[in-house]
């Protein structure tokens, strides 16, 4: 029986195993040491001055816009082409999601699109990097410095990557990223907020525990008569000290996940650069992806349909994924039409091909042989 090519699996190894066993022993599992020295170490890797752990990438999105007091009424610039949870963070603060269209090589957001839709209800942008490939930040800084409007950069898929030599989380009036286990760096599940605003800093840790004024680690080297107030209706959307001890491991062999996955785009990307049936990425000069993903698109002239494509791999044992949704054609979005005709195409037309460290060079090969085969075919 031929051995299945997986699509992603998560690097995770002893060092992470010791760290969480070491956060059991302690004692201490949540709100602690670990999770500030975590916070501590992304700013720093990412150029951010303050981080703030959360849950997740959602109901760290969720928090940032709610310290923005963005709620009904208000209207929120969006990409239609990312996960949903991007436009799911923005109605639950009761805003309204406005979809704007993507550019054709990049699959970003367009910030030509984005200038069209601003309206006098406009509060805020949000710049997907997709897949990992940084959005044309400074652009929408221009964009919302003109609008007086606030900026946040959805970077969950974008660790590591980099626009010059200035890393993804340096831009934007707040970052978020995710640490979902198909990320480039994962604590299972996960979110991390960056900013350069220390008040949202402060508020951000406030809500994500309730409204409480201090934190945990904070109130335990107080007096026991020294108590904290609830001065807002707050969350509970709290990352563990397990989480974080994972996180701290994963910092620290991140140049060698971002090398092994760069060496394997490269490999693909000279692959198919020539074939008849798809079409590598494109990467913008000066943009350094982390290739969270490998996205292909359909050719013009291609024979088949994307879908007949997904299920010819999966028939030869390689475990393949759609491209990215385009999230105003779901059933929960269907209330909130756009026309949107870069976005559909590129939804109707992309899938995603096995990367992650692990992936050998043989089994990589197993995939683009696979694509040569079905080509002639």
């Amino acid at each position: 029986m031929t051995t299945e090519v997986h699509f992603s699996r998560p690097t995770l190894g002893g060092e992470e195993e010791r760290a969480v066993v070491e956060v059991i022993r302690s004692g201490w599992v949540v709100g602690g040491p670990r999770l500030e020295q975590f916070e501590q170490a992304f700013a720093a890797r990412c150029g951010a001055r303050f981080a703030v752990g959360a849950s997740s990438w959602t109901t760290a999105a969720f928090l940032v816009l709610k310290c923005w007091n963005i709620g009904p009424g208000d209207e929120v610039i969006v990409p239609s082409l990312t996960f949903i949870a991007t436009v799911n963070a923005v109605r639950h603060t009761g805003a309204t999601p406005v979809f704007a269209d993507i550019e054709p090589e990049t699959w970003n957001i367009s910030p030509a699109d984005v200038q069209r839709r601003i309206t006098p209800k406009t509060r805020a942008i949000v710049a997907v990097d997709q897949l990992g490939m940084p959005s044309d930040l400074a652009a929408f800084s221009h964009i919302a410095a003109r609008h007086g409007l606030l900026l946040l950069d959805d970077a969950a898929c974008a660790f590591g990557s980099r626009i010059g030599d200035t890393p993804v989380g340096a831009f934007g009036d707040a970052a978020v990223f995710s640490l979902h286990a198909r990320k480039v760096i994962t604590t299972g599940e996960g979110g991390m907020i960056l900013t350069r605003d220390r008040a949202l800093r402060d508020r951000l840790r406030c809500l994500r525990h309730q409204g409480m004024s201090t934190t945990d680690y904070a109130r335990h080297g107080a007096r026991p008569s020294v108590f904290e107030t609830y001065d807002q209706i707050g969350y509970n959307f709290r990352m563990t000290d397990m989480q974080a001890a994972i996180g701290l491991c994963q910092l620290a062999r991140a140049d060698d996940i971002l090398a092994r996955r760069a060496a394997l785009a490269v490999r693909y990307t000279a692959a198919l650069r020539n074939t008849s049936l798809v079409k590598p990425p494109f990467v913008p000069p000066g943009v350094t992806p982390n290739w969270q993903s490998y996205q292909v698109m359909l050719r013009d002239d291609a024979l088949l349909s994307r879908n007949r494509l997904l299920d010819e791999l999966y028939n030869r044992g390689i475990h393949v994924r759609r491209g990215v949704m385009a999230s105003h054609l779901e059933p929960a979005y269907a209330g909130f039409g756009q026309n949107l005709p870069v976005t559909e195409r590129i939804a109707a037309r992309t899938l995603q091909l096995p990367l992650y460290p692990q992936l050998t060079f043989t089994e990589q090969d197993r995939v683009i042989a696979a694509l040569d085969q079905i080509a002639k075919g």
